[in-house]
């Protein structure tokens, strides 16, 4: 059970989606599809080196309650949390349509 203690974070789901530009093209850019309340639990941090390139990684869970309008969240979107963005690697239903577990991962080197 998710308790409403639990969720004491603020993160924004995001989706990826089509815009036209003035002359008619398309563009693809995220926009927010849900503000919500979420538990964040970071899971590693990792730095690697690889052909000279330093880069540090974090995975993380955050838990969230069900909602429609994020019944087909799925790896394709991302979370904004506290400056970050997660690429989301996975998504699990917790009980029946109580709530959601999010496994995501952040470059923390390549932030804004």
């Amino acid at each position: 059970m998710l308790a409403a203690g639990d969720l004491d974070r603020r993160i924004t789901l995001q989706a990826q989606t089509t815009e036209r530009t003035k002359l008619n093209e398309s563009v693809e850019v995220w926009s927010d599809v849900r503000e919500v309340w979420a538990s964040f639990e970071p899971l590693s941090d990792a730095e690697q080196r690889r052909a000279l390139e330093v880069g540090a990684a974090m995975t993380a869970r955050f838990r969230i309650r069900w909602a429609v309008e994020v019944r087909d969240l799925n790896p394709k979107w991302r979370v904004k949390f506290e400056g970050l963005t997660f690429d989301i690697v996975g998504v699990k239903e917790i009980g029946r349509r109580e709530g959601l577990e999010i496994s995501a991962i952040t470059r923390t080197d390549r932030q804004p």
